[in-house]
């Protein structure tokens, strides 16, 4: 088939990478989300998706929005079969997603009808499921409801942030994102409806989201800390500054601190919570780079009783 790709950051790179390298496909062009500012000199970088289409060669589309007509007619000159889709990062409109003959598919990373939305992942971890995966479905008008070509089941590890778990999901996913393709070319593949129970939402996790609240059991902290890696970062406050939580483990033997309040040892730093302590392993602190939790409680010198937490 003829292929538009579309597809922004670095977990879409591997499915493109899958379907250039099939041979059986044509990708025709790639559509991304326009260049962003990036680094401390805010100059306008190009996405990764953009980035690895220009290296092979690929015509690359940067609409403002979907639905801008430049847009529509150079996609419906291409006129491709089969728009495969990996987080593009905006909605299509009912002109784009009328242009391919056999629809734009999306490869969406959990096991739809679960975790609809934009953070499956994040949701996944964050609720303690302990079996995700991927799934690719045939987009319509509403969100993340179109029926279901096929699935993989990836296990939720018990140290898995969400960088961890995406990246091999986006790597099993291509696999899947490939194999869907050929299935749809060759007529083997019927997409099913999703099932009308088990539906659950993953919007976007906010900063506020990721605020830690102490008073909560430690699995919870666990999961949050885990769930908001690398972005958008769990983050607790510290001598009225932000202090940002990059690793931390669970000490079920530690249950004589209270909600956030900070042991330093010569080498460990425990914060209480609702049910028993954590130790931090990794933090950031406002302005600084990511250190080792043990050097962070040396410079700062927590005294005794001192807590975390607004």
């Amino acid at each position: 088939m003829k292929l538009v790709f579309a597809g922004t950051p670095e977990v879409a790179v591997p499915a493109l990478d899958a379907l250039i390298a099939s041979g059986r496909h044509e990708v025709a062009a790639v559509v991304t989300r326009p260049d962003a500012p990036a680094g401390r000199g805010r100059r306008l970088v190009a996405s990764p998706v953009a980035e690895r289409a220009e290296e092979a060669g690929i015509e690359v589309l940067k609409p403002n929005r979907p639905r801008d007509e430049e847009f529509l007619a150079r996609l419906r000159e291409i006129g491709p079969d089969c728009c495969p889709v990996v987080a593009y990062g905006a909605l299509l409109p009912k002109a784009a997603l009328d242009v391919p003959t056999r629809g734009w598919v999306n490869l969406h990373f959990s096991l739809l009808p679960a975790w609809r939305g934009a953070a499956p992942v994040q949701h996944a971890i964050m609720a303690g499921d302990q079996i995700t995966g991927a799934s690719t479905f045939l987009i319509e008008e509403g969100l993340d409801s179109g029926p279901v070509f096929g699935t993989i089941t990836e296990e939720v590890r018990h140290t898995d942030t969400s960088g961890d778990l995406l990246t091999r999901l986006a790597f099993a996913g291509a696999g899947l994102l490939e194999a869907t393709m050929d299935g749809i070319e060759d007529g083997t593949l019927k997409a099913v409806p999703q099932p009308a129970d088990g539906i659950s939402l993953a919007p976007k996790i906010t900063v506020e989201d990721a605020q830690i609240d102490w008073s909560t059991p430690a699995m919870r902290v666990d999961r949050v800390v885990r769930g908001c890696t690398p972005a958008p970062g769990a983050w607790t406050v510290f001598r009225g500054e932000r202090l940002k939580l990059i690793a931390a483990t669970l000490v079920p033997d530690r249950t004589e601190l209270a909600p956030g309040v900070l042991e330093a040892g010569k080498n460990n730093v425990y914060v209480g919570t609702g049910s028993h302590a954590v130790e931090l392993l990794w933090v950031q602190p406002q302005g600084k780079k990511p250190m080792k939790a043990a050097d962070w409680a040396r410079g700062v010198r927590i005294a005794a009783g001192e807590r975390l937490g607004a």
